[in-house]
């Protein structure tokens, strides 16, 4: 399973310059709530049938976390009509692949197969939704599972809490406090009980989105959905009261040690606004300026130039209810956290006091151009774009329309946007430390 989780290797990653063209899709609601979405492309004979569920680490309950996650596989251990233990195998023999990832705010299967087995891919996600098998054997054996992805991709990775030690610096109250792969003690202490209240609550039409995307016939498409999910009952409508967080305005610091380090690393994070506003976007496109690429601002100063830091980033981390905007450094040689956060905050002063070059600008541009294009190259990106942009962003079109958002955004409002939200008082200084053995 593919996982959502902090790099510290980089998450953008830009490929060629491309014009963006418009996708077109058609959406409806089935009568039991689930929201249906089909973009159809007779390229390529291939088709992607997905779900988006809007559930994720944050409607976890206190110390019952990494349920969300937990989910994403649990669900693949079949049904009455799928054996345990078959369902890729199915996938396989009939010439797809399929995945699925969890975030803070949502979780997300797919398939994609050639065009002629749409009737396989949408029955699957059905059989998902209806009647998965959640016993004791399945929770045992996806617990062992997770732990040892949790092993493999946090406890025992360099620098692998860093998300961690960030949620557990900004956020006091909201959910956001607890890392998606959640706690083993919680997993191992739920009841079975527990896993079923948690699917019956959140696992329902009403709380779901379906995409279909490719070489379809909308037509038979719909008909098909309709035998498949529209029979399905729609479950309690979800309520979310979400504790709101104080907002920073004091600058405080504080130490996580990592036992799989030998290099210090520190971060300078800030809690920002949801990935639904604009400013959030004005954000992305500041992280950008300052750290993607080595001819970028703080990769160029630092790295290359005056050999301060073995690596630098600076990235803007959207999701639904807040944002996280953080600088992360490793210092090379003798430079100090005092000289790295000095530069740091030069370069952030320079955004807030001056505008950035047209050339420089004219370049985030073509960037964020490059992005957009990328993400929706593919039938997957696009059914992903979609689900995305209705289930998180609310509003499907956004798959259209975000590219103009980027485009209208000014030199200015990169430099108000440096002014309002990278302030040294909004901000959590974590000293990222090797564990002293």
């Amino acid at each position: 399973m593919i996982k959502n989780s902090f790099s510290v290797l980089g998450l953008l990653l830009l490929g060629g310059l491309s014009t963006a063209q418009e996708i077109k899709f058609e959406e409806y609601d089935l009568s039991n709530g689930m929201h249906v979405i089909l973009h159809q492309d007779n390229k390529a004979p291939v088709v992607t049938t997905a779900v988006m569920y809007h559930v994720g680490a944050k409607d976890e309950i206190a110390n019952r976390t990494g349920f969300a996650h937990f989910f994403e596989h649990l669900l693949f251990e079949g049904t009455p009509n799928i054996k345990r233990g078959e369902w890729m195998k199915i996938v396989g023999a009939n010439g797809g692949t399929n995945n699925a990832n969890t975030s803070d705010d949502r979780t997300y299967y797919y398939e994609t197969f050639p065009s002629n087995n749409l009737q396989l891919g949408l029955w699957m996600e059905a059989e998902r939704l209806r009647h998965p098998v959640i016993n004791q054997i399945g929770v045992d054996t996806q617990n062992e599972v997770v732990k040892e992805e949790k092993r493999l991709r946090v406890d025992n990775q360099p620098y692998g809490n860093i998300q961690k030690a960030i949620k557990i610096g900004l956020f006091k109250k909201h959910p956001y406090k607890n890392t998606t792969i959640g706690e083993t003690a919680d997993l191992d202490s739920a009841k079975l009980e527990e896993f079923l209240a948690f699917f019956k609550k959140y696992y329902v039409p009403n709380n779901a989105t379906l995409v279909v995307a490719g070489d379809i016939n909308v037509k038979d498409t719909k008909k098909m959905i309709e035998t498949y999910f529209a029979g399905i009952p729609k479950g309690a409508p979800i309520m979310r009261d979400l504790p709101k967080e104080d907002p920073i305005t004091k600058e405080t610091v504080m130490t996580y040690y990592d036992p799989n380090i030998q290099l210090p690393a520190y971060l300078y994070t800030y809690r920002t606004p949801s990935n639904k506003t604009r400013d959030s976007k004005v954000l992305d496109m500041v992280s950008s300026y300052l750290s993607n690429g080595k001819s970028s601002v703080l990769y160029k100063k630092l790295v290359d130039q005056e050999k301060k830091a073995l690596q630098v980033q600076a990235i803007n981390l959207g999701e639904e209810d807040y944002s996280v905007f953080a600088f992360f450094a490793i210092p090379l040689g003798a430079t100090t956290e005092a000289t790295l956060r000095a530069d740091i905050d030069a370069e952030v002063k320079k955004l807030q006091t001056t505008l950035i070059s047209e050339d420089d600008f004219q370049k985030l541009q073509n960037q964020f151009e490059n992005q957009f294009v990328n993400a929706n190259s593919s039938i997957q990106g696009i059914a992903s774009s979609l689900a995305t942009s209705h289930v998180l962003q609310g509003d499907t079109n956004l798959i259209n329309k975000e590219i103009d958002i980027y485009r209208n955004i000014t030199r200015e409002d990169i430099r108000d946007a440096a002014k309002k939200y990278l302030n040294s008082n909004q901000r959590v200084i974590i000293n990222y430390l090797p564990e002293k053995k």
